[in-house]
């Protein structure tokens, strides 16, 4: 009798949320989607030095050697497809869900099974539309190695697995830090005796918050979209630095981009209620 190959390597599992939904939609349009993403997901992990596994219907499993390839991977997978999906109506959005571990697993041929195979489809079914959720052993690998944010969400009991897993989830979108961190002791100690400004930090964090917002809008736009705000902000600040605000000039230059603007959201919506009626009619 043949002994099993065995061996370890980091397996990252996705598949679309929703992909029911889409396909009784619009099915042409969904299959001719999923053909354009899986070639994206082909070509980033070619170059992480992945190898797809298996595909069927709308999911996926590769294999790394490299956890840290594999994270990297997935990050650039999910930022590469928001890009996509920033040009499309919210009713025809593709977003996938990505798990990854970091476990022992069987060889036959070109398939592989076992637990480490298993967690990360679980992984995967638990993590958020457009997310990457992470195994205890993939966090410990790249904690340190990552210019990356993670969100700790403790342990989740998964099908199939006896045990809890513990899960972390990588922050997307240039998000490094947690939204909510708690007050560090030492820095509190030393700052008794001095004088606070409380509805200063409020402010502080309030505009904080705002740009933070505006940027995740701006980059989900299309790049024409980005382009004229772009242009808009630029003739702004050269009014600023030729009349001040004595003489608001950069108006005039600055209306086509405006136009194209207001356009681009009046057909998008008009697009969203077209394909809810459809739908309805459906």
């Amino acid at each position: 009798m043949q002994r099993v190959k065995r061996r370890l390597a980091a397996i990252m599992c996705a598949d679309v949320a929703q992909y029911s939904k889409l396909m009784e939609q619009d099915e042409d349009g969904t299959l001719d989607r999923l053909k354009a993403y899986r070639s994206v997901m082909s070509s980033l992990t070619a170059r992480h030095n992945g190898r797809i596994v298996n595909t069927w219907g709308d999911a996926v499993i590769i294999e790394f050697t490299s956890v840290t390839e594999a994270v990297q991977c997935a990050v650039d997978i999910q930022n590469e497809l928001s890009l996509k999906n920033a040009e499309l109506p919210d009713a025809n959005r593709m977003e996938f869900r990505i798990g990854i571990n970091l476990g022992d697993i069987m060889v036959e041929g070109e398939d592989i099974y076992g637990d480490g195979v298993n967690v990360a489809a679980r992984l995967q079914e638990i993590a958020p539309r457009g997310g990457i959720m992470l195994s205890q052993s993939v966090y410990d690998q790249v904690k340190a190695k990552m210019a990356l944010g993670f969100d700790p969400l403790g342990p989740q009991h998964v099908k199939n697995v006896s045990d809890p897993v513990e899960t972390y989830a990588v922050r997307l979108g240039g998000r490094n830090e947690p939204q909510f961190t708690k007050p560090d002791p030492e820095k509190q100690n030393s700052s008794k005796g001095q004088k606070t400004h409380p509805d200063w930090d409020k402010d502080t964090q309030a505009v904080a918050n705002g740009f933070e917002q505006a940027r995740r809008w701006l980059r989900a736009q299309p790049r024409r979209i980005r382009s004229s705000v772009f242009m808009i902000g630029f003739f702004f600040v050269l009014n600023l630095l030729t009349s001040g605000l004595s003489t608001l000039w950069f108006v005039w230059p600055s209306l086509p981009f405006a136009m194209m603007i207001v356009w681009h959201f009046v057909v998008g919506r008009r697009g969203k209620s077209l394909a809810k009626s459809s739908g309805q009619g459906d």
